[in-house]
């Protein structure tokens, strides 16, 4: 497996004085996904739970949803490093009901793959118009849209979880370099802490070990995450059937119009004892007037 941190020698300017040390950086490395042995994505990750970040991945693309849709994933063979040996950097997630032998899937046809992938391409690549990503997401969800009920939520807790999401990032403590997403529940206690290089793999994580446990829909938890929150973000909690996304920095105007639409309650700008409430007030005890 690849190593979570890497040590480069750096040049370290301090009041006029310069000294050589080594530096404790978080590891970059890309991850392929392959489903049922197609290739369907590649993402640039920090290695670890690799297995969770494919199964999350997938479950915001609308493919799983449930254990019993999942039949195994594994590491596959052929990706070498310089020095030879397997660089764990392929994973393939194999779906259930696959015929032996076969390429598609009698849960997830081949041409819903190749559908999948398109659209994975489309919105890497060049991505949708904002009313074609809403659609997208409306078509493709499993759980019944808009979100209703989730947790009632003390804005007191929710402004204590971005404190607490600090101190259980250990990577972060020793680089500075890594985001984070937190699943929490509604008394502010973090059921779960996933680190990434990137935003979107931290929550995947989060959600894909969530999967695996059975605990899909997600429907009484608030998805705690280090930067801002994107379109992205939002569609991954809709799809994981989460009511509550808390950001500590701002939102953007389509996942302020995804969440209104999907029913989330979208927090952003989570700092000190303050927070800006885009959608969703209701949900806040004491309640907070709709139009705030």
């Amino acid at each position: 497996m690849g190593r979570v941190t890497e040590r480069r020698r750096v040049l370290r300017i301090r009041d006029g004085a310069l000294t050589e040390r080594a530096d404790t950086l978080v590891a970059e490395e890309p991850l392929e996904i392959r489903v049922n042995g197609r290739q369907l994505a590649v993402t640039m990750r920090t290695p670890g739970d690799d297995f969770a970040l494919a199964v999350g991945f997938l479950v915001s693309e609308g493919v799983l949803a449930t254990p019993g849709e999942l039949s195994r994933v594994t590491y596959c063979a052929g990706a070498t490093g310089p020095e030879g040996g397997n660089t764990y950097n392929i994973v393939d997630v194999r779906l259930a009901g696959e015929p032996a032998g076969s390429a598609g899937s009698a849960g997830f046809p081949e041409a819903d793959l190749d559908r999948l992938a398109r659209r994975v391409y489309t919105t890497s690549s060049c991505g949708l118009c904002g009313k074609a990503s809403l659609d997208a997401v409306r078509t493709t969800a499993r759980w019944p849209l808009p979100l209703t009920g989730g947790p009632r939520l003390d804005p007191g807790v929710l402004a204590a979880l971005p404190e607490r999401l600090r101190e259980a990032q250990r990577v972060f403590a020793r680089t500075g370099g890594l985001h984070a997403a937190a699943l929490c529940a509604a008394d502010g206690r973090l059921l779960d802490v996933r680190e990434d290089v990137g935003r979107h793999n931290a929550v995947d994580k989060v959600v894909g070990r969530a999967l695996e446990r059975g605990l899909l829909p997600l429907s009484d938890t608030v998805l705690l995450v280090s930067g801002r929150a994107s379109f992205e973000l939002v569609q991954k909690a809709v799809m994981a059937g989460i009511p509550v996304l808390a950001a500590v920095s701002a939102p953007s105007s389509l996942a302020v119009d995804l969440a209104r639409e999907a029913g989330v309650t979208l927090v952003g700008f989570l700092r000190g004892s303050s927070m800006n409430v885009y959608a969703g007030a209701g949900r806040l005890a004491p309640a907070v007037p709709a139009g705030a």
